[in-house]
């Protein structure tokens, strides 16, 4: 039986902050640069949102890149948030998905986006539970994840925990966050479990291997929601 919890992403995290901050700015990640940042900056504005929500904004990148929406980027790592404020472009609130799945966000936006945040298990089901407490009715949920069938590597195809790697990066990082794969239908069945109705899939491609680099999902909320961005 598996040893890793959600608990301990955020412990991963909260001692990466300064390498990950400089790997994002510094444009380091090659698939962020190539493809899956303007994959999901497009899926976002094709929505013309006028409001929205980033879960899991780590240091702020996506808040600013959308300047013409009313953002708010909320983090559960008080380094990620600290550096997003530094920064500026938007709102910045620390709050972890169990604060968020307790009600604590109180907002209903447009969209809400989660860009390679949703790396747990239980967790992750808090805040698709609590998708019609922070969505308009009608709101959309943009999930951009690591591709399932690219990500699974030679283990099985099954859902489950996984080492966490920082292979490729930097030797400053250390501690890899473990994480929770899903396969394609299981993404899938969050969102239909969730009351959250899928309207469009994307597979990002690689524009030299052709290859897909991310999965995009976005599901919409049809609960009835009357409070309001504050």
């Amino acid at each position: 039986m598996s040893t890793h919890t959600d608990a301990s992403i955020i412990d991963s995290w909260s001692r990466n902050t300064d390498p990950w901050t400089a790997a994002v700015r510094g444009g380091e990640i090659e698939s962020r640069t190539l493809v899956t940042n303007a994959a999901i900056v497009e899926a976002v504005r094709a929505r013309k949102p006028r409001s929205g929500v980033d879960l899991g904004c780590g240091e702020g990148w996506l808040v600013r890149a959308l300047p013409e929406v009313r953002m708010l980027g909320v983090d559960a790592s008080a380094g990620l948030v600290e550096q997003a404020k530094a920064a500026g472009g938007g709102e910045f609130r620390q709050l972890s998905y169990e604060e968020i799945a307790a009600g604590r966000l109180q907002l209903a936006v447009d969209v809400a986006v989660c860009n390679f945040s949703l790396i747990g298990d239980e967790a992750v089901r808090g805040l698709f539970r609590a998708a019609p407490g922070y969505l308009r009715p009608g709101g959309q949920l943009i999930v951009q994840t690591v591709h399932p069938l690219m990500a699974c590597g030679d283990a099985p195809y099954v859902d489950g925990w996984r080492d966490g790697s920082w292979a490729g990066f930097s030797s400053a990082f250390s501690d890899p966050a473990p994480w929770y794969f899903r396969t394609m239908s299981s993404w899938l069945a969050l969102f239909e479990e969730h009351g959250l109705r899928v309207l469009e899939m994307r597979e990002p491609l690689h524009p030299r291997t052709g290859k897909p680099v991310s999965l995009i999902l976005a599901g919409q909320v049809a609960l009835r929601n009357t409070s309001s961005f504050p």
